[in-house]
C-alpha cells in the first residue's frame, strides 16, 4: 500500500493518539502511555511558531507522526529537534522512511536548517538504523537518560548537519 505524507490536522487527533498509544511506540519514544486528547488538541490546533507536524497515511489511515520543532533561541535558529513514532502494526513498512524523507526535505529545501537533532534509546536499533540512513550520527550517549518500564535507560544524542559553506 502506498504511503503518503501530509501536514497533520486537528481532525487527526485520535489517530495520532493511537500511533503513540501502542506498546511498541510507547517503548520506543519518550511519550507516556496515557496521553490526553487535550494535549494533542493543543499541539495540532494551537501550534507554537516553528512547530511542524506531519503524518504518514496509508489508505487514508494515519500510521505515523513526526514533529519538527525549530529552536526559539536566536543563536540556535539554524537548528530543529524532531521526534516521531509509527503505529505498532506499521513499523518496518516504510512509514518511518517516508516521514524522515519529508522532514529532511522540509528542513533542507524550505526552512534552510543546518542542524537536525534528536534523542533515541540506545536499544531502539530499528530507529537508530533509520536515522543513520538519513545522515544522522551519534554525538554522544546520555546515561540514565529516561525512565522506561521501571528502569533508567540510556539514549543517544544524534544529529544531522548540513553546514552552509563559509563566506
Amino acid at each position: 500500500m502506498e504511503i503518503t505524507v501530509r501536514s497533520a490536522e486537528p481532525g487527526d487527533l485520535e489517530a495520532i493518539r493511537r500511533v503513540y498509544g501502542g506498546p511498541r511506540a510507547v517503548w520506543g519514544t519518550f511519550q507516556l502511555p496515557f496521553s490526553t486528547a487535550e494535549r494533542w488538541r493543543r499541539l495540532l490546533s494551537e501550534p507554537e511558531p516553528g512547530a511542524y507536524d506531519i503524518v504518514a497515511c496509508a489508505g487514508g489511515d494515519v500510521v505515523g507522526h513526526l514533529g519538527l520543532r525549530v529552536a526559539h533561541q536566536p543563536r540556535r535558529a539554524h537548528t530543529a529537534a524532531l521526534g516521531m513514532a509509527v503505529r505498532d502494526d506499521w513499523q518496518g513498512k516504510g512509514a518511518g522512511t517516508a516521514l524522515m524523507q519529508a522532514a529532511v526535505d522540509l528542513a533542507d529545501k524550505w526552512l534552510n536548517l543546518q542542524r537536525l537533532e534528536l534523542q533515541v534509546y540506545t536499544d531502539n536499533e530499528p530507529a537508530v538504523r533509520l536515522y543513520k540512513r538519513f545522515g544522522f550520527v551519534v554525538e554522544g550517549t546520555h546515561v540514565a537518560f529516561a525512565f522506561r518500564d521501571g528502569k533508567l535507560v540510556d539514549a543517544y544524542a544524534m544529529a544531522r548537519l548540513r553546514l552552509a559553506p563559509a563566506p
